[in-house]
């Protein structure tokens, strides 16, 4: 090679050489992992629109049923006795104590904080502390509005400075919140009473029906208040974490979490936002839905569908939470396990380790051996086999969609009966449990 050509190789490799140590280095420079990264940013995204993102709902809560009204009583603004924390408490609502300032806790361990005070808890509002509720406040710190979040049902707490306060759990159902108890305080529910087609105390009288941990989500779709034995046709607050690999969300399978989201907060949190599912245009199965058009939604300034995405991304990553140690037998609870995917055949339905089926999770009323009534409420007409890890974290209230079975024994004896088990009260005793342990 001739010396000139030498010198341009030399010179063109040490130039490739340079280009690549550049790219290398902006690479390094960058995020290692995008798809890490993203991952991280939808979580986070993902929190904060489940702990505080109203969806421009406060319209309806604050501006058309003057809930915030109620809230602040008459001393501060408001009407009639106003909502104090113990109150609040007594109702379920929850409060967040890391929300809380230290000069806050300070003085409430001191006892020195009115918590039968009304104005004690708008200031807590002011705060950020009540979990799922924010209050809207003008310039001269009044209260005005008022909207609420995917946490005021779906969040709890640990209780650890107090029982209603503590560190949030979110995902875990909030069994303690009269979520009809905490509407009635309405001071005026005509919006409601027109959409239903019946008079104020009617409805009135069904929220109340509700009791704690407890909801109604079909009531303005089809508008079945009570069951044909006259019980209320609410149910169960679920559960929103473990969701990972769940194809179909409540319980009898609406949609998939994405779904459920959009619908409750579109249709039942009365957010802004765009929402079309057609099957609710079916007049004879949701007469009420059809009339208001609530298979088709749409707004101007739709503040829901952006925020769906990270949504779902962060109640996916909610984990079952672990069962405490010491809360369950553990011999029993490893006898219970064989007998889980043996001779009670659980596992037929709810398959390890996701605790429940892979596909379309859904069964007719007959195959489970109960009454059709919410399954009837829904668009297949049956129910969804429900996810069992952290079972123990959701047990006041009952079990199943309604609360029907006050136990886990009684939930085993059903299906021991019904499928012809021949399990013992011992075996029974070990496969509750082994449930109380997933």
């Amino acid at each position: 090679m001739k010396p000139r050509m030498l010198r341009g190789a030399v010179l063109m490799f040490f130039g490739v050489g340079c280009i690549m140590a550049g790219i290398g280095s902006q690479a390094l420079s960058q995020d290692s992992d995008p798809t890490a990264d993203n991952a991280s940013r939808m979580i986070e995204e993902g929190r904060q629109t489940f702990r505080f993102d109203t969806f421009g709902d406060e319209v309806f809560w604050g501006d058309t049923l003057k809930l915030h009204q109620a809230i602040a009583g008459e001393a501060n603004g408001g009407v009639g006795d106003g909502v104090s924390p113990n109150t609040a408490l007594s109702v379920g609502l929850k409060v967040d104590m890391d929300a809380l300032p230290a000069d806050l806790v300070e003085q409430v361990q001191a006892n020195k904080v009115d918590l039968d005070d009304p104005a004690t808890t708008l200031a807590l509002l002011k705060i950020n502390a009540v979990v799922g509720v924010t209050g809207f406040f003008d310039d001269a710190g009044a209260i005005k509005s008022i909207g609420i979040q995917c946490s005021l049902c779906h969040s709890t707490v640990d209780d650890a400075f107090a029982p209603g306060i503590g560190h949030r759990l979110d995902g875990w159902p909030n069994r303690d919140l009269n979520v009809g108890a905490i509407i009635n305080l309405s001071p005026d529910l005509s919006v409601v009473d027109d959409l239903l087609g019946v008079d104020d105390a009617t409805v009135r009288k069904v929220l109340n029906s509700w009791g704690p941990g407890k909801f109604d989500a079909e009531l303005f779709m089809d508008g079945k208040a009570f069951r044909p034995d006259g019980g209320s046709a609410a149910t169960l607050l679920p559960p929103a974490f473990n969701m990972a690999g769940v194809s179909l969300h409540t319980w009898t399978g609406w949609g998939s979490v994405t779904h459920w989201n959009a619908f409750v907060a579109i249709l039942e949190m009365h957010g802004q936002g765009t929402f079309y599912d057609p099957r609710l245009n079916d007049a004879e199965q949701f007469p009420i839905a059809a009339k208001a058009g609530f298979a088709n939604v749409r707004s101007e300034n739709d503040m829901v569908t952006s925020k769906l995405a990270a949504l779902q991304f962060y109640q996916l990553s909610l984990p079952a939470p672990v069962a405490p140690e010491g809360s369950f037998d553990a011999d029993a609870a490893a006898r219970g396990e064989a007998l889980f995917t043996g001779k009670a055949q659980c596992a037929t339905c709810h398959v390890p380790p996701l605790f429940m089926e892979p596909g379309w999770p859904m069964h007719t009323a007959e195959e489970i051996g109960i009454d059709d009534f919410q399954s009837s409420r829904a668009p297949d007409h049956m129910y969804r086999t429900a996810p069992l890890a952290g079972l123990w974290a959701h047990v006041k209230g009952g079990f199943y969609h309604d609360g029907r079975f006050p136990t886990l024994l009684d939930v085993i004896g059903h299906y021991n009966k019904h499928f012809g088990l021949g399990l013992t009260s011992d075996e029974m005793n070990d496969l509750a449990q082994y449930l109380m342990s997933i």
